[in-house]
């Protein structure tokens, strides 16, 4: 019966001091835990915060436009006065309005050839929205392979030691292991943010792509709607 309750007496002490030593373990300190390779990791998560606050003000500066803009040219075309249309149109600082200004150049040529003409804008107004979104993208692949490479290489270095040293001590291989794995944590976290920003921001490049199609298809059947 007292073999039984220096058991339970151990195992209870061990799950204190388990417990104190949990608790005494801050993010930060396991962050600086993870070795030389958590700074390339800091580095792609700042690139990555960077790059997206960059594109989300890019894209929603080109997707905002006055409701009323398509209303403004449909009156002026339908007025027979394109040039106040073209003014409308150059003085807007959108993608649409580009693409418009451009097919109201090609006015008075067939209407396949004013199509090419916005389509080409627009393709290169896409692009324009799209730049960079690659290097998100990027990021969301290469930082979990950073934090896998840490954590292979941290693990190296453990066995070595333990090769070189003859220590066998359990602590000491749990607790080696737990912080080479740090870095494989924060990959993977990274790389999840860089995933969620790139697909939210693709979400947006879309919803505009369709504005501006949307945009155009208006403009052909205003094209051919009979003037006043």
């Amino acid at each position: 019966m007292s073999i039984l309750l220096q058991v339970v007496d151990t195992t209870m002490h061990t799950a204190q001091t388990a417990q104190q030593t949990m608790a005494k373990i801050s993010l930060w300190g396991l962050l600086g835990k993870g070795g030389v390779l958590m700074y390339p990791l800091y580095f792609l998560l700042i690139l990555a915060i960077f790059m997206f606050f960059e594109r989300f003000i890019a894209i929603k500066k080109a997707s905002r436009i006055d409701a009323n803009f398509m209303h403004m040219i449909r009156d002026n075309i339908l007025s027979s006065n394109i040039t106040s249309a073209r003014s409308l149109a150059r003085n807007t600082n959108s993608p649409v309005a580009r693409i418009i200004e451009k097919g109201l150049r090609r006015v008075g040529k067939p209407i396949d050839v004013i199509e090419k003409s916005m389509e080409s804008v627009g393709r290169l107004e896409l692009y324009k929205m799209e730049k960079n979104l690659n290097i998100l993208s990027l990021i969301a692949g290469i930082a979990p392979m950073f934090g896998f490479l840490g954590t292979i290489v941290g693990m190296i270095e453990l066995f070595f030691e333990i090769t070189s040293t003859h220590t066998f001590e359990l602590d000491t291989i749990a607790g080696g292991i737990y912080v080479k794995m740090i870095t494989s944590g924060t990959g993977l976290i990274i790389g999840l943010i860089a995933y969620i920003m790139h697909n939210y921001l693709t979400t947006q490049v879309d919803k505009t792509a369709n504005e501006m199609e949307i945009a155009s298809t208006e403009f052909i059947d205003i094209l051919q709607e009979p003037t006043k």
